[in-house]
């Protein structure tokens, strides 16, 4: 391990329980080390969870269950897949991911992005939220399974159905529940896969910039082609209503 707040510290993680990681990592971003790399990752769970300091954490290897959980300002990049739970919760900072994310990606996220360079799973962006200048934001490269935004009430989800075969996403019950926030999808989606709380609408101009950003970092991340992804068809999903279930409450 070398040390100086400019070296990279690198933590071999094979064969360490979770706990014993975290605390590791914990230690050396304390200690004032602002580059990690972790190797030999193998489905430790929590890693990074809880971290409020600028620091770059660079993961090999497949981290387990809520990576990022509550973490509050570190970029994370990960040179492989990712398990269910990433970014739970997260107030700030970025999660990159170079392949695929597992369920429940961004679970009651509250501020940051997360970049997916592949697909991802069921119940993404499942009640993510914004407040004031907090707006979570999700990329996905490819697409999603059933339930993408359920309860969504803030942020920002683009799906950019990239290697999806026709552009044809599959997904069903996309934003059920959806109360606030804003999803774009590139390619096709029916009105039969949505959940009954949204609508499919135009896009305006302010929708093209802000797809323009995205799209232009997600491809600064993996290597895409921007003005290729911008020039397909984008549609916009926005919630029918802020209190979709209103009525079922007795005041």
């Amino acid at each position: 391990m070398q040390t100086g707040v400019d070296a990279i510290v690198e933590i071999d993680a094979a064969g360490l329980h979770y706990r014993d990681l975290n605390a590791r990592l914990h230690r050396v971003v304390e200690e004032g080390a602002r580059t990690i790399r972790l190797v030999n990752v193998h489905g430790q769970r929590y890693i990074g969870t809880g971290l409020r300091k600028p620091v770059d954490i660079e993961i090999h290897g497949v981290p387990g269950n809520d990576l990022g959980a509550f973490m509050e300002g570190p970029r994370i990049v990960v040179r492989g897949n990712v398990q269910d739970g990433c970014g739970n919760t997260m107030n700030a900072g970025e999660i990159i991911v170079h392949g695929h994310a597992g369920d429940i990606t961004g679970l009651s996220m509250r501020g940051g992005k997360i970049f997916i360079r592949d697909n991802v799973g069921y119940r993404v962006g499942i009640h993510m939220k914004e407040y004031k200048e907090q707006r979570p934001i999700i990329v996905v490269g490819g697409t999603a399974q059933h339930f993408l935004g359920e309860y969504m009430a803030g942020g920002v989800l683009v799906v950019l159905g990239l290697g999806t075969p026709g552009g044809r996403h599959t997904a069903r019950f996309v934003g059920t529940g959806m109360h606030g926030g804003v999803m774009y999808f590139r390619g096709t989606l029916t009105p039969e896969q949505l959940g009954k709380e949204v609508s499919i609408v135009e896009l305006d101009e302010a929708d093209r910039v802000l797809l323009g950003q995205l799209v232009g970092e997600f491809c600064r991340h993996f290597g895409y082609d921007a003005a290729e992804i911008l020039s397909g068809d984008f549609i916009k999903l926005l919630p029918l209503s802020k209190r979709p279930y209103g009525r079922l409450y007795a005041y």
